[in-house]
């Protein structure tokens, strides 16, 4: 299978997953932000973003004009984020105090589309 694919397929499905607990389960956002208060708990979520944007990166790094661009950037936000986690830990808690919760459900819905559509293109369900 090409790796491709197999991304599309994987981040696909991990942001419908992603998006279904957390339209269940709204309060799971703000528990997401008070985790990140704690430091602890910071520097493990900058691990995971670090190792998983980087096996993105190493697996798929291609720079095409075309739908394969999105999984490397997601792989390179993945990355950067982990290690803006990881470097400054304060400066990210003192953003959440800025954040809404509302932004971030704006969010969510924009990451639930990109999953579909990533969907699309690795199941060819709607040809485009």
């Amino acid at each position: 299978m090409d790796m491709s694919i197999l991304l599309a397929k994987f981040w696909g499905w991990y942001l419908i997953v992603f998006f279904v607990i957390l339209s269940f389960n709204p309060k799971r956002i703000k528990q997401i932000f008070n985790d990140l208060r704690d430091e602890k708990f910071l520097i493990i979520a900058s691990f995971v973003a670090i190792i998983i944007g980087l096996i993105n990166i190493l697996l798929h790094n291609v720079w095409e004009a075309n739908w394969k661009l999105i999984i490397t950037l997601i792989g390179w936000i993945a990355l950067f984020k982990g290690l803006a986690l990881f470097t400054f830990p304060r400066q990210t808690v003192k953003r959440l105090n800025y954040i809404n919760v509302k932004f971030v459900q704006v969010i969510y819905m924009l990451l639930f589309l990109l999953g579909v559509l990533l969907l699309n293109i690795a199941y060819n369900i709607v040809p485009y």
